[in-house]
């Protein structure tokens, strides 16, 4: 057995004097233990964030049967949120649900639903919101966003295909939602080399965000 094929239900980046819990869900393509998902866990944890990762059931079963499946649908999704946050709440910290793309899709239409049960959720962070699919604009995610019930930061690169700075300044957001520009990232905040930036400077950039969003 490998060490990723014996990762817990809840993978922990623990901060060494936590005041608040990120429980951070995956985007579609890549499990938790991914670069990004590593990367921004231990970036968080550094400032003072504890950090829990997991994986949706697909994600599961890729790692499990070792071939690809496609994400499930939303429903599944959210009901697999909902017991991986109870798991969550039983440490005790105040909690803000969190993802990477699709997962940060599936954050916010949890705290869009009133019947979801979200007593111990403070707020919720997008990192790459997938506003639209890249190339189709017209396709947009974002109807449920009108509905949320508590405040949300999306951490988004400027160049990212699924929602670039002057398409999202056309959504009119509800003024809950904090969207913060990673100037020259894709939708892996990984910059052009020109820029003088490196990926993990954005992600740094990034989770600092993350704990003003959080701690302040």
């Amino acid at each position: 057995m490998t060490q990723a094929d014996s990762l817990p239900d809840l993978l922990f980046t623990p901060a060494s004097k936590p005041r608040a819990l990120m429980l951070f869900a995956h985007g579609a393509g890549a499990p938790m233990d991914s670069d990004f998902m590593t990367t921004m866990a231990q970036a968080v944890a550094d400032q003072g964030i504890s950090v829990a990762r997991f994986e949706f059931p697909y994600m599961q079963r890729r790692r499990q049967e070792q071939r690809k499946f496609p994400p499930d649908r939303a429903p599944a999704l959210l009901a697999h949120f909902q017991r991986v946050l109870a798991q969550a709440a039983e440490h005790g910290l105040p909690i803000w649900i969190a993802g990477k793309s699709m997962g940060g899709r599936m954050a916010s239409m949890l705290t869009a639903d009133r019947s979801s049960g979200l007593e111990n959720v403070q707020g919720v962070i997008a990192l790459g919101y997938p506003f639209h699919p890249p190339g189709k604009p017209e396709k947009t995610r974002t109807e449920h966003l009108y509905d949320l019930t508590m405040p949300m930061l999306i951490c988004q690169g400027t160049r990212d295909p699924f929602g670039k700075p002057v398409e999202v300044s056309g959504y009119n957001l509800p003024v809950g939602i904090q969207v913060h520009w990673l100037e020259g990232g894709d939708h892996d905040f990984k910059p052009l080399k020109r820029s003088g930036f490196t990926q993990t400077h954005l992600i740094a950039e990034a989770a600092e965000q993350v704990s003003q969003f959080i701690l302040s």
